[in-house]
């Protein structure tokens, strides 16, 4: 009876330890749990995520050794440990060894843990914060141009459709061939606009998901772009092999690397190399709604790079910081990742432009 009730014990105490390893897992805040000899104990998903390593290959590890403790963190540190009492700094530059800078709200908590001193961090990005209100002001404002065209589209075509008409029943009863070309330019325009009209309203056939690699999609445009450039341009690979596959539309997704790509080409004059790298974001926010696992695709080209005032518009209709561009690329593949639940982000400086594509992915 004893060794039953024990192992009854045991087992309820190893459920608990996993609901509790779950719902650390689902927090947003970076968490990360230090030992008296600030070795790494515990850290959950988004603290990986933040880190950019597993919690089984930084288990046992100095904090030192994955971020820069300079002498504010150190002292922050130090002060809860001597004086057993929580410690908060907001908007704490911290720099991790890789070379990647933060922004946190940070929050350290002495806690006793088996009778000995442990030390609670929570890291809050104050940018990652910032970057989710954008975000999600820009779905909104996404999905309300959409409507705009959708609407300014519908009273276009209908005199658009008037014009050719007439155009065509006045070139009947013009006998004179001279004044025939004059209709048939009149005819030309109107579809050249109805076209553009289509163009600005973007794709309208349906989505068909599917599972795919999203490997084999940038493999796919990488041999496109170099066959296109005639081996001017090389791409440079930088894939996460981990990556599952998710259901998506293949050919709408590579429509979307594919224009993007083609504007990293151009933005180079066709000579040069341009770079695909693939990651995964855990417990990552997109419009709003969070999801486990997100795939993020970046392209990045060492071209001269947007201009500051136009990067804010780069995704509306007729943008373009190209003297002959029609500002239609961008927008389009917004509305494809948009469509698929995603968001194509932009980050540009001379010399590094880097554009990502983020799709929620399911597993």
């Amino acid at each position: 009876m004893n060794a039953l009730a024990s192992s009854s014990r045991a087992e309820l105490i190893t459920a608990r330890d996993d609901i509790s390893r779950a719902l650390l897992d689902q927090l947003a805040t970076c968490v990360v749990l230090l030992d008296e000899n600030r070795g790494i104990v515990i850290l959950n998903t988004a603290a990986e995520t933040l880190l950019e390593a597993s919690a089984a290959r930084l288990g046992g590890s100095d904090i030192a050794q994955v971020i820069d403790l300079d002498d504010t963190l150190d002292s922050l540190l130090s002060q809860a440990l001597e004086n057993n009492y929580p410690v908060v700094k907001r908007e704490l530059d911290i720099l991790l060894r890789g070379g990647q800078r933060f922004c946190v709200d940070f929050v350290v908590s002495p806690i006793s843990l088996e009778q000995a001193p442990h030390l609670l961090l929570e890291f809050n990005p104050v940018d990652r914060l910032n970057a989710i209100s954008e975000d999600e002001h820009m779905w909104q404002a996404q999905a309300s141009l959409r409507q705009i065209i959708r609407g300014l589209a519908h009273e276009v075509k209908n005199p658009l459709g008037g014009i050719r008409g007439a155009a065509q029943l006045l070139a009947r009863e013009l006998e004179s061939p001279t004044l025939r070309e004059y209709t048939d330019v009149i005819m030309e325009e109107v579809d050249r606009l109805r076209a553009l009209v289509d163009r600005l309203l973007g794709p309208r056939e349906r989505l068909h998901p599917r599972l795919m690699n999203i490997h084999e999609v940038l493999e796919r445009v990488k041999q496109l772009i170099e066959v296109e450039s005639e081996g001017a341009v090389s791409v440079v690979r930088d894939y996460d092999p981990s990556l599952p596959e998710f259901n998506a539309d293949p050919d709408q997704i590579t429509q979307i690397i594919l224009n993007i790509s083609r504007n990293a080409v151009q933005a180079l004059q066709g000579r040069g190399s341009i770079t695909f790298k693939t990651r995964a974001k855990r417990q990552y926010t997109l419009g709003g709604q969070r999801h486990k696992l997100v795939c993020a695709i970046d392209i990045v080209d060492p071209g001269p790079g947007i201009p500051p005032d136009i990067l804010p518009q780069l995704f509306l209709p007729m943008v373009s910081s190209r003297a002959r561009g029609a500002g239609l690329g961008l927008s389009i593949a917004q509305m494809i990742a948009n469509r698929h639940g995603g968001l194509i982000q932009c980050q540009s400086e001379p010399g590094d432009t880097c554009f990502t594509l983020l799709l929620p992915m399911e597993g």
